[in-house]
């Protein structure tokens, strides 16, 4: 089938993939000759400490490589995702001084799952306030994914204290990327028309009549007192996400996100920060200010087909800031680990040592 007349067939069939039809034509596969770079080697930290931020919140943070080294901080996604080891590897430890934290309520910062004080302007707040405890005066930022909806936060409102920015999977919380990947209907809509499988089993916990809204439904369910209850939902919710993730399927992680230890805090904090749509004042609002970071220089990269934070936001993104560069990486989905994404981060932090 023509490759045009394709387009416009799907787009009719799935109308949510229409959305897709303004963006960019695939970009050509590196060439084989082009050896793609790898993560740097496993490192430990050397210091980690804890911050308290609030009368409730006490977050959890770490350094490593060299510290003496430029600055960097890398966000983890989520919201609640919770930093891990392979975040320290994107920049080289010999010229970085990498800065890693546990946002509230996730990994080790405590207390666990809690959705008191827990918002977007309160963790930009707590960026500042490690800054300052760290005595660093400018930074460069990174994230991914949620990660690079907070570092937007962050840097549209201290853009004084940022150096660069390098940023993967752009997700802004616009009610188009929410409701891309939360509330489509089975095998018609967004991701759920990509995943049926996995869809259905997110579905599964909600009853016919509350799937009209369903961040309300896992909202409520998440929320509830029942312990059994908010497990149920946690799983269904994190497992969802993380059966989606890359181009190829990674059953080990799929596990990972559908462990009680950790889909809690996940789905809950996820779940409370969409429904209250970000904490922003208006629908876009990290694109609409886009204009506070001129100046910082930034790359952004973005897997072809990742099917969570599609390549529209980034597109939206570069678009409101022509300056930044877009890569789009052709072979590669959402998640961090991708051998292209791999790449092109740290070609990015490479360039800004």
């Amino acid at each position: 089938m023509e490759a045009a007349h394709f387009r416009a067939k799907l787009a009719l069939d799935h109308p949510a993939l229409s959305l897709l039809g303004s963006l960019p034509q695939p970009m050509p596969d590196m060439s084989s000759t082009t050896p793609r770079r790898d993560n740097y080697p496993e490192i430990a930290p050397y210091r980690t400490g804890r911050l308290k931020v609030s009368d409730i919140h006490e977050i959890y943070y770490e350094e490593s490589g060299n510290p003496d080294g430029k600055p960097a901080l890398v966000l983890h996604g989520g919201p609640g995702g919770g930093s891990n080891p392979t975040m320290r590897r994107s920049h080289d430890p010999d010229t970085y001084r990498i800065i890693l934290f546990d946002q509230r309520g996730c990994g080790k910062s405590t207390p666990y799952a809690d959705l008191r004080e827990n918002t977007t302007w309160d963790l930009v707040a707590d960026i500042e306030k490690l800054r300052e405890e760290l005595g660093i005066d400018k930074w460069q930022v990174t994230g991914g994914s949620w990660g690079s909806a907070l570092a937007l936060a962050y840097a549209e409102t201290h853009p004084e204290r940022v150096t660069e920015m390098v940023l993967r999977g752009i997700f802004t919380l616009r009610k188009v990327e929410l409701d891309w990947f939360y509330a489509g209907r089975l095998g018609e809509n967004g991701t759920a028309a990509l995943y049926p499988e996995a869809f259905e089993k997110y579905v599964a916990p909600i009853p016919d009549a509350e799937r009209g809204d369903m961040i309300a439904a896992y909202y409520k369910r998440l929320t509830s007192d029942d312990a059994e209850v908010r497990l149920e939902a946690a799983r269904a919710w994190s497992t969802w996400e993380g059966s989606t993730l890359s181009l190829l399927p990674d059953p080990d992680r799929e596990a990972r996100f559908g462990a009680d230890d950790f889909a809690e805090a996940f789905a809950r904090i996820e779940c409370h920060y969409f429904i209250n749509d970000g904490f922003f004042e208006a629908d876009g609002q990290l694109i609409a200010n886009a204009h506070k970071l001129r100046g910082i220089p930034c790359v952004m990269v973005q897997g072809r087909y990742d099917v969570v934070t599609p390549v529209m936001t980034a597109w939206a993104l570069k678009q409101a800031r022509p300056e930044a560069e877009l890569k789009i990486v052709p072979d590669a989905g959402h998640t961090a680990t991708e051998p292209g994404i791999i790449h092109e981060f740290i070609t990015a932090t490479d360039k800004f040592r």
